[in-house]
């Protein structure tokens, strides 16, 4: 019997992308799978259709976003061009289309059995805190939610708020895939005197890093810290590591490849991550980050972000600070001692297999079969 043909399309350099890449891997096996986005091929794809770096998605019309003339602003953006015209000769059965920018273009091309969309966040309040954006993107981001996901035969996304507030604002039905990592073989190891905690991911100002180090220096416990950031802010990076090489407590080391990361963190004791709700999707965040924390069998200790706060609570690996401020996560910091972040350690241990990506990715199996299945 032949294998359904399935287009996995996403604006993104697929090949780093970890959940477009959870979609590959998933599968690769089970059916003939085109990727279409930038950079490489990657592995296991029967042909990828790689887009040229310079037309990037975020580039629309800027006169025209503003005019509200939405419907030539998205066709008239080159990579969403570029796509159509390097796909239009290609027939589909399925086409899983990845963030809303990518769903207009899925149905447009027409596969066979249907459009599946993948929404990583809330489109229309991705950067409400940036009042330019608030203004005259956001509604755009509506309009293609309006206009293209609600035409989408199925539709998956990171978390429950953000599926509950599709369904409140546009009628969108989701079920949830999280950005849970894949499972690791590691073991918990021995907490010693100093607790050592770890943060790692971007450096942008928003992830509130610089609150991570003043509630360290503050703190009461006896604690050291470690960042593994990408310089995806280079002044701010500066910044935090000027305050590093000032402390005794704290240590900036150069980020590790993805692969390595796990095992990387694994030395530690407790990541820490604490987002503060500046706009609709970090309060919502449930994050790569909390989840590769799992997997490095930590504890784990956050902001009362909700998605987040639901899921530490279930399982009780970690603690959460009262705000995001230093001086809260200061005194989450003060509560801390060896035996309970060696128990953390074992909650830890014990919700890797659930929390894993291994569970979540049937998600996106169900629904890509349910659509071949009414073929």
């Amino acid at each position: 019997m032949t294998q359904p043909t399935l287009l996995i399309l996403s604006f993104s350099r697929i090949a780093s992308d970890a959940r477009v890449l959870k979609q590959v891997e998933r599968f690769r096996d089970e059916y003939r799978v085109v990727t279409c986005g930038y950079g490489p091929k990657p592995d296991g794809v029967h042909m990828h259709v790689s887009l040229t770096d310079s037309n990037e998605i975020w580039r629309y019309d800027r006169v025209k976003v503003i005019a509200r003339l939405y419907t030539s602003a998205y066709w008239g953006n080159r990579a969403i061009a570029e796509a159509r015209e390097k796909l239009a000769p290609m027939q589909f059965d399925v086409i899983l289309a990845n963030d809303v920018d990518s769903v207009g273009l899925a149905l447009r091309l027409e596969p066979r059995f249907g459009v599946h969309a993948d929404l990583h966040e809330y489109a229309p309040r991705q950067k409400e805190d940036v009042t330019r954006w608030r203004l005259f993107v956001a509604p755009f981001m509506s309009w293609m939610c309006r206009r293209f996901v609600t035409r989408a035969s199925s539709v998956t996304t990171v978390g429950a708020g953000i599926a509950a507030e599709y369904g409140r604002q546009f009628g969108i039905t989701a079920s949830v895939v999280t950005n849970a990592a894949p499972y690791q073989e590691l073991s918990p190891q021995a907490v010693g005197d100093t607790i050592r905690l770890v943060h790692s991911g971007a450096c942008l100002r928003d992830r509130n890093i610089a609150a991570i180090l003043d509630a360290v220096e503050s703190t009461r416990a006896d604690v050291s810290l470690d960042l593994y950031l990408t310089p995806n802010d280079p002044a701010f990076l500066e910044q935090i590591r000027e305050q590093a090489a000032s402390s005794d407590r704290v240590t900036l080391h150069d980020p590790v490849p993805y692969s390595e990361l796990a095992s990387t963190l694994n030395s530690y004791d407790i990541g820490v991550h604490i987002l503060p709700p500046v706009n609709f999707n970090n309060r919502w965040a449930l994050p790569n980050k909390f989840f590769d924390y799992v997997q490095a069998r930590l504890g784990v200790v956050i902001g009362p972000s909700p998605e987040m706060t639901n899921v530490l609570s279930e399982y009780g690996f970690g603690a959460i600070a009262d705000d995001f401020t230093a001086a809260a996560l200061a005194r989450a910091f003060d509560m801390l001692d060896p035996a309970t972040v060696a128990a953390w350690k074992v909650a830890s241990d014990g919700a890797a297999g659930p929390l894993s990506s291994a569970t979540q990715v049937e998600e996106w199996a169900r629904k890509i079969g349910a659509l071949c299945a009414t073929s």
